[in-house]
């Protein structure tokens, strides 16, 4: 199960340590959802998931603010026994002394930002959901084509690593060459990333490493990209059928999530290049509401229901 570290969310949103003597180290968290412990803070602790980061905001306080001591003496004491990962309050808020006295009992660290609850929360929920996110890897190369990303597969040696720098040298950004990391983020969107070891660099048969972003500059690459397209590389076969209308969608599957996928014919002399930047713009227009191999079927029905008429008369 993936985990991000308590340090990481300190170091990632920029949060102020108000328990510095709590060792964040060894905390880590599980799931990307987070809680805003209102109900809690009256005693009800029914279906509580202590697991989640707590956010305190500007409701929550105030509550807290005019509690008795008595009452935050109980409920501080019933809520830390939870072992929860952090609490985190929102518009610099302050935690009251006895809030402390607890986290510091139970040595849960509690943090503060000066962000807006709801701005924070967003943030925190989308970063926690990629980073969480079911992962796995596969051997392609991920480009930005025109802000559509295409994963480029096929069989080792058939040209994927050559056509992603001639994309490059066209003004695309490469993400990752050799091996794909592939988030599921959501039920709709799959986000790819390189691993850390071969961020940046292709290897190139025959010449072998190259640092894209050392030759081409930081603008030929980025860190994560939304998998829009794959286009399957593979041998032409004189003997095989090949779709030249494009008028039903093939899909391919990464993780429950379906993408467009294309299968193209590697034959001497065909632009690899070229094909992914027009596949990707091609894929941008059918997202649009335009369908080209649709527009040309309507056009020869129409056509042919016009001979049929003017034969009729």
């Amino acid at each position: 199960m993936a985990t991000v570290k308590l340090t990481e969310v300190i170091e990632k949103e920029h949060l102020t340590n108000l328990t510095p003597d709590i060792a964040t180290d060894g905390i880590k968290i599980k799931q990307p959802d987070i809680n805003r412990p209102g109900v809690q803070l009256t005693g009800y602790f029914t279906h509580f998931d202590p697991s989640r980061i707590q956010i305190i905001g500007f409701v929550e306080h105030s509550y807290m603010q005019q509690m008795s001591d008595e009452q935050k003496e109980t409920i501080y004491d019933q809520l830390f026994q939870m072992n929860e990962p952090c609490f985190i309050f929102c518009r610099e808020l302050h935690p009251d002394e006895i809030f402390m006295k607890y986290a510091e009992q139970y040595q849960v660290p509690v943090l503060m930002t000066k962000q807006a609850t709801s701005v924070f929360m967003a943030e925190l929920i989308r970063w926690m959901n990629v980073r969480l996110a079911p992962c796995i890897s596969i051997h392609g190369v991920l480009v930005d084509v025109y802000g559509e990303g295409v994963l480029i597969t096929g069989e080792s040696g058939i040209g994927k690593s050559e056509a992603a720098l001639e994309l490059i040298k066209r003004g695309h950004r490469l993400v990752s060459d050799d091996v794909v990391e592939i988030r599921k983020v959501s039920e709709e969107t799959l986000v790819g990333s390189a691993p850390d070891i071969t961020k940046h660099f292709i290897e190139l048969r025959g010449i072998g490493i190259i640092d894209v972003k050392t030759l081409f500059g930081v603008q030929s690459v980025r860190d994560t990209q939304n998998i829009d397209l794959v286009i399957q590389l593979e041998e032409w076969d004189k003997d095989k059928e090949y779709d030249r209308l494009g008028l039903e969608e093939e899909y391919t599957e990464y993780l429950g999530n379906r993408v467009v996928c294309h299968r193209i014919p590697i034959r001497p002399g065909r632009n690899l290049a070229i094909i992914c930047e027009s596949a990707a713009i091609n894929h941008r227009q059918k997202q649009m509401g335009y369908n080209a191999a649709q527009e040309l079927y309507n056009r020869v029905q129409k056509a042919l229901t016009t001979k049929h008429d003017d034969e009729d008369e």
